[in-house]
């Protein structure tokens, strides 16, 4: 936790910035990298009748941890995915509660 689910860009583009992606995010987080999990979702998308390429899209799911971290967060991300060339991308933030989130049967409460 946190776990990003990104659209719109290959396995290959996110292995390029993996690694300097969640150490940043871990430093932001104050926890270890080995919290993250990445993960890129195969999808084909359609316009007008065509195949098309995807938008990037990233969705973080994650603890609250306050808005100016939230920002930060997403500033990261985006100048990642930048680096890569992608001139655009979105991300967006869900939010667990830990009353609702469990591990092994355990609430994180």
């Amino acid at each position: 936790m946190p776990q990003l689910i990104i659209r719109g860009i290959t396995v290959e583009q996110v292995k390029t910035i993996s690694k300097l992606l969640v150490q940043e995010l871990a430093t932001l987080c104050d926890c270890g990298t080995d919290n993250f999990t990445l993960e890129i979702m195969n999808s084909t998308f359609v316009f007008d009748g065509e195949e098309v390429p995807g938008y990037p899209f990233i969705e973080v799911k994650w603890f609250d941890r306050g808005g100016d971290i939230q920002d930060e967060f997403a500033n990261i991300i985006t100048k990642q995915v930048h680096s890569l060339g992608i001139p655009e991308v979105e991300v967006a933030f869900h939010t667990f509660r830990e009353s609702d989130y469990y591990l092994n049967g355990k609430s994180f409460a």
